[in-house]
């Protein structure tokens, strides 16, 4: 299960409420550029419309553009393969005020290409500074420690 790509600052920016594994649909070329770790997962997010989960906002480019298909969109909306259950929960979560469903990495899984979903709600700018300062006083502490 090693993680191919993933979006960095989403740990400063959101705080994570429900996690869920998702499948990906996916062309093979795109399967052989996300293994080639090219892809962003940055300004991507989950959608819930017609009973169906679809990522939109990530970026995968072509592995070769020789050999990718005319027309092809690195932007395009790509299905979530997820339980009944799961895109209920994930509906109901995406109507409330707030909460926000967001990508936070792609990995393998066997043969299979999963996607990292969570539930978010977004930190405000006085949050995000306290993670910080917190983050340097234990990084600070270790470094003491460590030069003992």
């Amino acid at each position: 299960m090693a993680a191919l790509l993933a979006y960095k600052k989403a740990n400063l920016r959101f705080e994570r409420l429900q996690e869920y594994a998702a499948g990906i649909e996916l062309f093979g070329h795109e399967v052989k550029s996300l293994r080639a770790k090219l892809g962003s997962l940055d300004g991507a997010r989950v959608v819930v419309r017609g009973g169906e989960a679809y990522l939109v906002g990530m970026t995968i480019p072509s592995y070769q553009a020789a050999n990718t298909p005319k027309g092809y969109d690195a932007e395009r909306t790509r299905r979530l393969l997820l339980t009944k259950k799961e895109l209920r929960e994930l509906a109901a979560a995406e109507s409330q005020k707030g909460l926000t469903l967001v990508p936070f990495e792609l990995y393998t899984s066997g043969r299979n290409m999963k996607a990292r979903i969570a539930i978010v709600r977004s930190k405000g700018k006085a949050d995000r500074r306290e993670e910080l300062k917190k983050r340097d006083a234990s990084r600070e502490a270790a470094r003491l420690l460590k030069n003992r």
